[in-house]
């Protein structure tokens, strides 16, 4: 006999039990919830490709000063104490402390002159994942995060898995606003480098299990049952396909599949390190490859270096990153991916040219670096140029709505096309901006 939320045949269901239902464990339909709004996706788009992103978002604002954009000509108490290499791209030189990256350069692009004006952690955040811009002390999403807006135009590539995932979890501005908590992202909850690494919404709530499940004909005569109590008690339209493809989400192989990173030859693992930054990348390509259309991999705090920059930077940043984006950028190159996945790297805006009495570097929204690797994009090449000191754009300043123009560009999704917010306004994707012309093919 099936048993839900603690209910049997012939009790009465309670409206927590449908809900535990449609998650199976995961909470309040999300999972259904994150399926319809693939249903929703393929109604409203007008164009659909076989096309996804990872964005690597590196919380804290890294220091493109001292990774991307050195200043070996400038005073010491500019330029820093690290040095640049070569690259494998004539003229284009990077961090020491970056060799993997330097050797897989021709696979990247670098934007030298990003830029925008708000100094301030989460504002800028919201601005570089939004293209909008909030008022000052913005601490939640007035706009939807670009994967949330992935999620609602495209929806998933594959049927049976999330169209919007975020590894770990959710970041700070990775919302839906006015779309809906439908299109929030599904996330891990757990890191892909732990030991203990376990997707919670992919388990059964206790008590279920395939075997339990497996009968179809058992189940459909408990949904129907299910709903016809649903409909008399009439607390909310009631279970539809979206639920019974959240089960089958939870109880097939696809979604199981593609989450289980122990599936992974150890060697490559190794290859992206056994690192949380390498993990995570290393999910991200699992995801994208099984059918994700969005994929953001969390690498925050330890690049808000306000304090012994140098030291945190070379001992602890930049090995992980430098080996993991390496391997990634490589891995979607030999698997034939780098023309269908695109590669964002950003933060939420550089360092000061200045170093502090601290031996650090504060925030510096004035210039900044982007990179760009695979969607078939020009790469192999530095686009704009800062001043001598790394502090403003000498060539045309890009702004982070032409970051996400260049990413809606690769997704076919019209930037112009307008949502109504939550009073009826229509708002567009997004109100300026335009992909950026050097990375189009």
């Amino acid at each position: 006999m099936l048993t839900i939320g603690g209910s049997k045949a012939g009790q009465r269901i309670s409206r927590r039990a449908v809900l535990q239902l449609g998650a199976l464990g995961g909470g309040a339909l999300t999972l259904a919830d994150l399926l319809r709004c693939r249903s929703t996706a393929a109604a409203g788009a007008s164009v659909r490709r076989d096309t996804a992103v990872i964005h690597l978002f590196m919380g804290g604002g890294p220091s493109h000063i001292d990774m991307f954009d050195l200043k070996p000509q400038a005073p010491r108490e500019i330029r820093g104490e690290f040095q640049p290499i070569a690259t494998s791209v004539p003229g284009l030189e990077i961090c020491e402390h970056l060799p993997c990256l330097a050797k897989s350069m021709q696979h990247l692009a670098v934007i030298r002159s990003a830029a925008h004006a708000e100094p301030s952690h989460l504002p800028a955040s919201h601005w570089m994942v939004t293209g909008y811009r909030p008022s000052p002390g913005t601490t939640t999403n007035v706009n939807p995060y670009c994967g949330a807006v992935v999620a609602k135009q495209r929806g998933a590539n594959i049927p049976g898995l999330p169209p919007y995932v975020s590894i770990p979890r959710r970041q700070l501005l990775g919302g839906p606003a006015y779309l809906g908590t439908s299109f929030n992202p599904f996330t891990t909850d757990s890191d892909p480098n732990a030991d203990n690494y376990a997707v919670p919404n992919l388990n059964f709530a206790q008590g279920l299990s395939v075997a339990r499940l497996a009968d179809r004909q058992g189940l459909k005569r408990e949904l129907d049952r299910l709903r016809r109590q649903v409909d008399r008690d009439g607390e909310f339209a009631g279970l539809d396909r979206f639920s019974r493809e959240a089960f089958d989400m939870v109880a097939g192989r696809r979604a199981q599949e593609a989450f289980d990173i122990g599936r992974e030859d150890p060697a490559v693992r190794e290859r992206y390190g056994r690192t949380p930054a390498g993990q995570r990348c290393l999910l991200a390509r699992r995801l994208v490859e099984a059918g994700c259309t969005f994929v953001t991999v969390l690498s925050g705090g330890e690049w808000d270096t306000h304090v012994n920059n140098f030291a945190g930077l070379k001992n602890d940043s930049l090995p992980p990153f430098d080996r993991a984006l390496s391997a990634l950028v490589a891995d979607l190159q030999a698997r034939g991916l780098d023309r269908r996945v695109l590669v964002l790297v950003t933060g939420e805006f550089g360092r000061t040219p200045t170093i502090n009495k601290q031996a650090g570097r504060d925030h510096w929204p004035g210039a900044f670096s982007v990179l760009f690797a695979g969607g078939g994009l020009r790469v192999g090449q530095v686009i704009g140029a800062t001043d001598s000191r790394g502090a403003q754009p000498i060539t045309h300043p890009y702004s982070p709505e032409d970051m996400l123009a260049t990413v809606y560009h690769f997704l076919g999704i019209d930037p112009s096309h307008e949502f109504l917010d939550r009073n009826g306004r229509p708002l567009r994707i997004l109100n300026s901006g335009a992909p950026i012309a050097e990375l189009l093919s």
